[in-house]
């Protein structure tokens, strides 16, 4: 069986959106709206430092969806819109989606988007993957780990574009994928652990 996640490695992770970009060019994502983020750490804007000068250090953290194996997303949904897929993946059925919004309150990642308004595009075009599914106002978006990508069995784009290869992709499941060497080897931590939603993507420095 498969199960798909990622790892990152935050010290190599330089801020440059490089990531969030191809994530929207992938996945012709709206105006305004964007499934990948990179946030930095311990600041009140972006690419702040942390400490006193001379003493300053900055970090990264890259946020997604978190593909969590025990989803509080899908629990919550009332038309079962939200699902985990055959390979691990937690997915949306836009058709099925009444715009309740139950799925953004309940992820404690805060990994989602919505389409308030008629998606707007610029420039005004639908770019992107001719594969991927489109969205419609009145429903809920988020990460689908390239799904078009990963059914074929390549890499989501974030990972693929990464000019720094902090993203390192694969099956869970696998002892001998690199994904699973990674974790093993630098002691992958996963976000908000607490939560009990075992995530699927884990973070080592």
């Amino acid at each position: 069986m498969t199960r798909y996640g990622m790892a990152i490695n935050k010290t190599r992770c330089i801020g440059c959106q490089t990531c969030v970009f191809a994530c929207k060019m992938q996945n012709g994502v709206p105006k305004d709206l964007r499934w990948n983020r990179v946030v930095t750490e311990g600041g009140g804007v972006a690419d702040d430092a942390q400490g006193e000068y001379p003493n300053l250090t900055r970090s990264y953290l890259p946020l997604a969806c978190q593909h969590c194996e025990n989803p509080a997303c899908q629990r919550v949904c009332p038309t079962g819109a939200t699902y985990k897929d055959e390979l691990g993946r937690v997915e949306i059925d836009y058709d099925k989606c009444i715009g309740c919004r139950m799925c953004m309150a309940a992820c404690p990642y805060n990994a989602r988007s919505f389409n308030w308004d008629k998606p707007v595009h610029v420039p005004d075009f639908a770019y992107g993957d001719a594969n991927v599914e489109g969205r419609v106002r009145g429903v809920a978006e988020k990460c689908t780990l390239c799904k078009e990508r990963t059914d074929q069995g390549e890499e989501p784009r974030c990972v693929q574009c990464c000019p720094m290869d902090a993203r390192i992709f694969g099956d869970l499941d696998d002892p001998d994928s690199e994904v699973s060497k990674v974790i093993r080897a630098r002691g992958g931590r996963v976000l908000l652990e607490e939560q009990g939603t075992r995530p699927q993507v884990y973070y080592f420095e």
